[in-house]
């Protein structure tokens, strides 16, 4: 039993994370990547600079995982999740778009600061737009949302052309 159940927490996030193209899908877009800094507001808050790479999971999500490293109230945090975000604008077709998600956050912190814990983690954003006349670029994006705390981010994400 202990075995099964080790086994699904070894491979259920790595089934989650990798995209599952369809037939009838066009040619996937590239891998994403993206720079953040986080507020992460809890008893204890923190601040974090954050990496993070997406890979398409379909027209109108991307599957990633984010890592982080800042500073709490007693001393260096750090913070790895695994995302999932849905688009509801993935061709484009406004300048700014709203999307929402959701995923896994392990936060690392001092035991002062509470200690290190996997949360759950929701979240609402708007993907600001990229030039008209640009193929790829940087394009800015908000989020707020929950998972060990209140959190508030500012993006700046890889622009893919004619794709969110």
């Amino acid at each position: 039993m202990r075995a099964r159940q080790l086994f699904l927490n070894l491979t259920l996030p790595l089934t989650l994370a990798a995209p599952w193209p369809a037939l009838s899908q066009s040619t996937q877009q590239p891998r994403q990547i993206e720079g953040r800094l986080d507020a992460i507001v809890a008893h204890t808050t923190g601040f974090e600079a954050g990496l993070g790479l997406t890979v398409p999971a379909g027209i109108y999500v991307r599957t990633g995982l984010v890592a982080g490293i800042g500073a709490g109230r007693h001393g260096v945090e750090g913070r790895t999740d695994l995302v999932s975000r849905f688009s509801l604008d993935p061709f484009r077709q406004s300048r700014w778009a709203p999307y929402g998600g959701g995923g896994i956050s392990g936060r690392y912190r001092s035991k002062l600061d509470g200690g290190s814990h996997a949360y759950l983690l929701v979240f609402l954003g708007v993907e600001g737009p990229l030039a008209a006349a640009n193929r790829s670029g940087i394009v800015p994006a908000f989020e707020l949302g929950l998972g060990g705390g209140a959190r508030l981010g500012v993006i700046l994400r890889q622009g893919i052309s004619a794709r969110r």
